[in-house]
C-alpha cells in the first residue's frame, strides 16, 4: 500500500477547450478514516462529458474534483456497513484514495463473468443513461427506427446495443471519423452511419434514413438536432441527453429548424438527468447482465492506464479520441 494519495484540482476556468494547464496533481498522505467512514483505494475512474460543463462553475477551484469511481475499501471504522476488501462505487473520483461514508457508496453485485469495468460503463451511469433514454423517455417500440448522434461515444454505443436488443428497427448513427463509422456498422450493430464532417448533417441523414426516423437520441445538439426534427415521422420522439457540440464552443450557432414541425408532426422533445432515475439501476442489471454473460452484449471501452493519465484521458474524450466509454485504470 502506498503512503501517498494523489488528487486532481482544477486551477482556473477554461474558455473553449480546456488544456492540461487548467489542472494540477496534488499529493498528500493517504487519509485515515474517521468514525463511521472508510478509506477507498480507487481502481477505475470515469471521465465524462458533463465534467466539462462543471468546469465552468460547478467545480470548486483548487479543490479535489469529483466523478464516478470504483475502489476497494482498505481501512474502515465501520466494518459492518463498510467492510475491508469490499469493492464499491462512489462519486469521489479524480483521486487515488477517498474517505467515504455508507450513504456515499453502492456495493457492487459482482455478477459472474462480468468485468469490473462494466460497472462504470454499460452497467454504470453511461449504460443507465442509454437505457433510461430508450425505455423511459423515448418509450421505444419494437420496429422504431432510431438515429443517435455521437454514436461512437459511451452513451452512443450503449444506446445502439440496447436499442438492438429491445427490438428497434433501422439504427443510424453519426460519428466524427471514418474509423468510428466502420466501428458502428461492423461492431456495434448500426445499420448505417456517417461522418458528420463530410457534408451537411441534413443531407447525410436523409441518405442514411430516406424514409425518416421515429426516435432521435441526441448527445450533440446543433445541426444534428435540426436535421433530426426534419427527419422525424409523426409522433416522433427526441431524447435530449447532451449538447457536446457546445460544451467547448459556447458561441456555436443554435439549432435552426422549422418549429411548426413539432406541432404538425406531434413531436415530443424531452431531456432528462440520469440522477433522477437511480431507481432504474436494478432493472438495468436485470436487463443487461444476462446479455453480457451470454455474449449478446459487448463492452465498448477505451481504457487509459494509470491515474496519472486521467487529465489526458479527459482531454482525449473531449476531442473525440475515444471509442465507447473512456475509463482510467489504476
Amino acid at each position: 500500500m502506498t503512503d501517498t494519495a494523489l488528487t486532481v484540482h482544477q486551477t482556473s476556468r477554461p474558455t473553449g477547450f480546456p488544456t492540461a494547464d487548467h489542472f494540477r496533481f496534488v499529493d498528500a498522505p493517504v487519509p485515515d478514516p474517521s468514525p463511521g467512514t472508510a478509506v477507498v483505494e480507487n481502481l477505475y475512474w470515469s471521465v465524462d462529458p458533463y465534467h466539462r460543463e462543471m468546469m465552468d462553475g460547478d467545480f470548486e477551484l483548487n479543490a479535489p474534483l469529483e466523478g464516478r469511481a470504483l475502489g476497494r475499501i482498505i481501512a474502515t471504522r465501520d466494518p459492518v456497513a463498510l467492510p475491508e476488501g469490499e469493492i464499491v462505487f462512489h462519486r469521489k473520483g479524480w483521486r487515488t484514495h477517498a474517505v467515504v461514508a455508507p450513504e456515499e457508496i453502492r456495493r457492487l453485485p459482482r455478477h459472474e463473468g462480468v468485468p469490473l469495468s462494466a460497472y462504470l460503463s454499460i452497467l454504470g451511469g453511461t449504460g443507465l443513461t442509454a437505457y433510461v433514454g430508450l425505455t423511459r423517455v423515448a418509450r421505444l417500440r419494437e420496429g422504431d427506427d432510431v438515429f443517435v448522434s455521437a454514436a461512437a461515444g459511451g452513451v452512443g454505443t450503449a444506446t445502439g446495443r440496447f436499442a438492438r436488443l429491445l427490438g428497434a428497427g433501422r439504427l443510424v448513427g453519426s460519428a466524427g471519423s471514418p474509423a468510428k463509422v466502420r466501428y458502428l456498422t461492423e461492431q456495434v450493430g448500426y445499420d448505417a452511419a456517417f461522418d458528420y464532417h463530410t457534408a451537411p448533417v441534413t443531407d447525410l441523414l436523409a441518405k442514411a434514413a430516406p424514409t425518416g426516423i421515429d426516435v432521435f437520441v441526441d448527445n450533440v445538439g446543433g445541426d444534428h438536432l435540426a436535421a433530426a426534427i426534419g427527419a422525424l415521422r409523426g409522433r416522433g420522439r427526441v431524447v435530449r441527453i447532451g449538447t457536446v457540440g457546445q460544451y467547448n464552443t459556447p458561441d456555436a450557432p443554435q439549432a435552426v429548424f422549422n418549429h411548426a414541425d413539432v406541432v404538425e408532426k406531434s413531436l415530443r422533445v424531452e431531456g432528462f438527468l440520469v440522477s433522477d432515475y437511480r431507481d432504474v439501476q436494478e432493472e438495468l442489471y436485470e436487463f443487461a447482465v444476462p446479455h453480457l454473460q451470454s455474449g449478446a452484449l459487448a463492452l465498448d471501452e477505451t481504457v487509459v492506464e494509470g491515474f496519472e493519465g486521467i487529465v489526458e484521458a479527459f482531454l482525449l474524450m473531449l476531442r473525440g479520441g475515444n471509442t465507447g466509454k473512456i475509463l482510467v485504470r489504476a
